[in-house]
């Protein structure tokens, strides 16, 4: 029987007919209030077995005691047509009654089997899915992209700012190229060529002004974005 003996502790006993004969078995004990046997006798056929369970009852038990509980199994030949049980035990003679003997013995479970069975006994860790994979972002970390995010959205006001007054010299300009086609119109002594030349100047212009105007602006709503 092992320990700890706080609880009822059961160990089974098997009982095997290896006879060509019907065997009936009797289960005795030294001790037959600290032990409950179940059950305790009966009938076995011939190349079958039984299990016996045989239960201790909780004590308070003292390593320095030595059991002296004993159990002894004893069998005999069943006679035909068995129909008391009893009456069987109590006319069967000595010579045809075979017995087995059987010690108890205790044993305390050591040290290294609590742990292990403590361990066992714990439930396995429940990962809480509901909380964000990885670790959490520090406070700091987001104050600085909230500043940065200030910061991009002060400069791309400040270009779109750039891009109106681009604008308006762009406009103005224009004007300024239709008012000197119509100058260049009524000047007849004016030469084609440099005509031309007057209207090429005044438009390259406004566009180069308005290419790069749309590269930076690009460039920082990219990085915004981003």
């Amino acid at each position: 029987f092992s320990g700890p003996f706080t609880d009822v502790v059961t160990t089974n006993l098997k009982l095997r007919n290896p006879s060509d004969r019907k065997v009936c078995f009797k289960v005795k004990t030294t001790a037959p209030r600290r032990y409950c046997v179940r059950p305790n006798s009966g009938i076995i056929d011939p190349g079958s077995s039984v299990i016996v369970s045989v239960m201790l009852q909780p004590f308070d038990y003292d390593p320095n005691e030595k059991s002296k509980h004993k159990f002894m199994v004893q069998t005999t030949y069943a006679p035909p047509n068995i129909s008391d049980m009893e009456a069987v035990w109590k006319e069967a003679k000595p010579d045809e009654l075979m017995d087995s003997k059987l010690r108890c013995v205790f044993e305390m479970p050591n040290e290294n089997d609590k742990l292990n069975d403590i361990d066992a006994s714990k439930p396995a860790p429940v990962l809480n899915t509901s909380k964000q994979d990885g670790p959490m972002p520090k406070p700091h970390s987001v104050s600085l992209n909230d500043t940065e995010t200030r910061k991009l959205v002060e400069e791309c006001k400040r270009l779109q700012a750039e891009i109106m007054k681009l604008t308006d010299e762009n406009r103005h300009l224009r004007d300024e190229g239709l008012r000197l086609r119509k100058v260049a119109h009524s000047d007849k002594s004016g030469s084609p060529a440099a005509l031309a030349l007057r209207d090429n100047g005044s438009n390259c212009l406004p566009s180069l002004l308005v290419v790069i105007a749309a590269i930076f602006i690009g460039f920082f709503l990219g990085k915004f974005i981003v």
